[in-house]
């Protein structure tokens, strides 16, 4: 199919992904259009990827088109969000503004031209209608500098193959025809155009058909003979401040956890955050909430997009820190943010604790304890009748009884808590683990004040992943339906729950299964007993050390 059968007097982009998270890519990107106001269906649409007859990949794909109507919207690269539309004095988004907030896109090129071929490439561009406007400078907003004065280069970028510079330069040449008028400058030009060839990549981002052998680099010839699944042709957009980098070589690394000044061993990654609070919406000005903090790893994120931040935990001792050095807040000094609000809360009771009945919050985003790492704890004694008065000495630095609190009735009270609390249109992002018979459809909680957007998988090992879960509020909370809520969370009751709560033993039994666990468990169990006895002896020879001597012993009783 021909890229101008269906996008002909439309402004068309091409957005390249990572090859990291792949079941996010669409959720995040629809997120952060609808954000800014762009409606997937009537603002834009997304065009089907040009591909082989011969075609029978079966991973996901790292690319998507989307195509604007030139006449519904205002189409601008300057340096601020929003200016006025010459052509109708209309209102322009800045889509360089809009997309470089995605966590995994990789680049944005203006399309000019696809095809499952470089030939088919070439004739899309020059069938097209779109090449006048784009030669005119349509899409260049306030740079004044006229499209013959501008200096460009033409990049070619081949996944997982290399060709040498001589057949980078033969796939140049079938581009001649667009007879640039400025000069050739490969480094910072003004407009940068890219030649994308696609093949086939795996799971890892790794060509499934590689064009050299992995030890002497000889060209494999049949797989060199493979055509590739598209050809793409256009202008790199983001200019010299992100070009093909738009995720930016400090962006992400600047965050990560290995730099952070306080963290715990749940601390969740930061892309994996970054993409949540995207999933989310959280923006300058939201009431973000966390109501399993921990150590903040989410909500500083959050805090990040210029979001309020506010969380609960129900350990005293990870919201404290372990010094005065050594805590959440000093995890927001380290990157120039206002500390949050931090309160000792439990989530089970949270209507006991707060004032339930006015919407609060604009996105909840959280990481729930869910037993594998972490148990997850409520408020009570573990034997009814046990709870023990606590001396006026102690309430600072009391740290209140805690018993097991099952994984199936954190996710009801989580989303019962963000009926009650997010605005109309507010947005809950959590986690939940998963083993592969898991049923999206039956499985997940629910609840009859919240709607399902989205659901990511992310797997981490054969047999068992986790899902990030969007949910946004499409109605207000009757407080009077409490209970009615919380018994309906699950569609199938116990047997749905029952894949959650019990994660942890599952996944114990499904290692059991496998050859040689036994051999690695006792081996794990010495490798422990071992640590143990070391932890006793260095404890030993510290006391030792620090004991008095005998001859300080017989002056101490003279």
């Amino acid at each position: 199919m021909s890229l101008n059968a269906t996008t002909k007097e439309e402004y068309t982009l091409l957005i390249e992904f990572v090859h990291k998270h792949l079941d996010f890519h669409d959720a995040e990107l629809n997120s952060i259009l609808e954000m800014h106001g762009i409606r997937v269906g009537s603002d834009c649409h997304f065009v089907s990827l040009p591909t082989t007859s011969t075609d029978q990949s079966s991973h996901k794909r790292p690319f998507r088109i989307v195509s604007f109507p030139w006449s519904s919207i205002g189409i601008r690269f300057s340096v601020s969000d929003q200016s006025d539309d010459g052509d109708g004095g209309k209102t322009c988004i800045n889509l360089v503004s809009v997309l470089s907030r995605c966590t995994l896109i990789r680049s944005v090129v203006e399309l000019w031209g696809a095809g499952p071929t470089i030939n088919d490439c070439v004739t899309s561009i020059q069938n097209g209608r779109t090449l006048q406007r784009h030669q005119q400078g349509k899409h260049l907003g306030s740079d004044k500098k006229l499209f013959g004065d501008r200096s460009w280069s033409i990049h070619v970028h081949t996944l997982g193959a290399t060709f040498t510079r001589e057949e980078q330069n033969v796939m140049r040449a079938h581009f001649s025809f667009l007879n640039f008028p400025g000069k050739v400058q490969m480094k910072d030009a003004d407009d940068e155009y890219i030649l994308i060839r696609e093949v086939e990549l795996d799971a890892k981002g790794g060509a499934v058909y590689p064009r050299h052998s992995g030890d002497n680099k000889q060209i494999i010839p049949e797989n060199d003979a493979r055509p590739p699944l598209a050809c793409y042709f256009g202008r790199i957009l983001g200019n010299n401040r992100l070009g093909r980098n738009w995720r930016g070589s400090n962006r992400l690394e600047q965050y990560s956890l290995k730099k952070r000044a306080y963290l715990g061993p749940t601390s969740m990654d930061s892309e994996l955050s970054l993409i949540m609070t995207n999933l989310a919406q959280v923006q300058k000005g939201s009431f973000a909430f966390d109501p399993f903090v921990g150590t903040g790893s989410i909500l500083l994120t959050a805090a990040l997009r210029g979001a309020y931040a506010f969380g609960t935990d129900i350990d005293l001792r990870v919201l404290r820190g372990r010094s005065p050095d050594e805590n959440i807040a000093s995890n927001f000094k380290q990157y120039g943010l206002p500390p949050p609000e931090l309160v000792r809360c439990d989530n089970a009771i949270y209507h006991r604790h707060f004032r339930q009945h006015l919407p609060l919050f604009d996105a909840i985003v959280t990481d729930p304890p869910y037993g594998i790492r972490a148990g997850a704890r409520k408020c009570g004694a573990r034997k009814d009748g046990e709870v023990r008065p606590i001396l006026d000495e102690h309430r600072y630095d009391h740290v209140a009884q805690t018993k097991p609190y099952a994984v199936s009735d954190v996710m009801a009270d989580l989303l019962n808590v963000a009926a009650m609390t997010l605005k109309l249109g507010g947005r809950l992002v959590y986690v939940i683990p998963s083993m592969l018979d898991f049923d999206e459809d039956e499985d997940l909680p629910r609840h009859e004040c919240l709607k399902l957007v989205s659901v990511c998988y992310q797997p981490l090992q054969t047999e068992f992943g986790r899902r990030t879960v969007t949910m946004v509020k499409i109605e207000e909370y009757d407080e009077k339906r409490r209970s009615h809520y919380l018994e309906n969370a699950w569609l199938n009751g116990a047997e749905s729950a029952e894949k959650v709560a019990n994660i942890r033993a599952r996944l114990i039994e499904a290692a059991k299964q496998k050859p040689g666990y036994e051999e690695k468990a006792a081996a794990r169990k010495q490798k422990r007993n071992e640590l143990k006895e070391m932890k006793k002896k260095a404890k030993r020879e510290a006391a030792a050390k620090n004991a008095p001597s005998e001859d300080n012993s017989e002056d101490n009783r003279t």
